[in-house]
């Protein structure tokens, strides 16, 4: 009731992961590197998902500076804090790919790998900054500022990485080569379930958000005393303005 669609779209990412990594398994060529390659048709699509989730956090951020409004600070720190999972994601499975194909966990030298840990410790300083102002009105403008940085840094550092000589890593998209057809079919069926996974999950959160708003002004209601002021308190996270606008895209 709080996400309008969230059913419909919670099929489309089931149905569209599972068609992906079925492909990825049973379609997809095995590589020369053995069955530990199948782990970039999972590593890569969360990483790109992630790298994208905070540029859409920055466009959010964007349209709560010009237009004051809440919900765009709502769906900016949640967009934020999906990536940072997806993020999470993403290095733990790049870490356990390093280690079965270089047999390091990590590889100081490559600059894919470092740049994209520069930015994933960037956007962890997020919730620190965003919590150490008291005051909501300031909170949410401060982290505004903050996403709308950050995500500018995203492109210029994906771009500096793409001008960069790489030593290992392997190249998704790439002219020299690139990826064999059957791979890059099913690599773009999982990318695509990753995106809609993305969405489904802020979708849902943004729905508790405004369930959770609306169970806050129906108990201050029951019971006025609630709203007596008992000195002040951090919020937690940004609440939705109503259950309609919470869960509105």
């Amino acid at each position: 009731m709080r996400a309008p669609g969230l059913r419909t779209l919670a099929i489309a990412t089931t149905v569209t992961l599972l068609a992906g990594y079925a492909l990825a398994f049973f379609y997809a060529p095995l590589e020369v590197e053995g069955f530990i390659q199948k782990i970039f048709y999972l590593h890569v699509p969360l990483a790109v998902v992630a790298l994208v989730g905070f540029i859409v956090a920055a466009v959010y951020a964007i349209q709560h500076l010009r237009k004051d409004d809440a919900r765009y600070d709502a769906k900016s720190y949640v967009a934020i804090h999906m990536s940072v999972i997806f993020g999470t994601g993403a290095l733990i499975t790049g870490a356990l790919w390093a280690k079965g194909q270089w047999g390091v966990w990590w590889e100081w030298r490559e600059p894919t790998l470092v740049s994209f840990l520069i930015i994933f410790l960037l956007y962890a300083t997020y919730y620190p900054l965003r919590y150490a102002v008291e005051d909501r009105d300031r909170q949410a403008r401060y982290a505004s500022v903050f996403a709308i940085t950050a995500g500018a840094f995203v492109p210029l550092n994906f771009l500096a990485v793409r001008l960069a000589e790489p030593f290992i890593h392997p190249r998704t998209f790439s002219s020299a080569g690139g990826l064999p057809p059957e791979m890059l079919q099913s690599f773009l069926v999982c990318l695509l379930g990753m995106g809609l996974l993305w969405a489904t999950l802020v979708r849902f959160e943004l729905g508790a958000k405004a369930a959770s708003a609306d169970l806050g002004r129906l108990r201050r209601a029951l019971d006025p005393e609630s709203e007596r002021p008992a000195g002040p308190r951090r919020s937690a996270a940004p609440v939705a303005v109503s259950a309609t606008e919470g869960s509105a895209q």
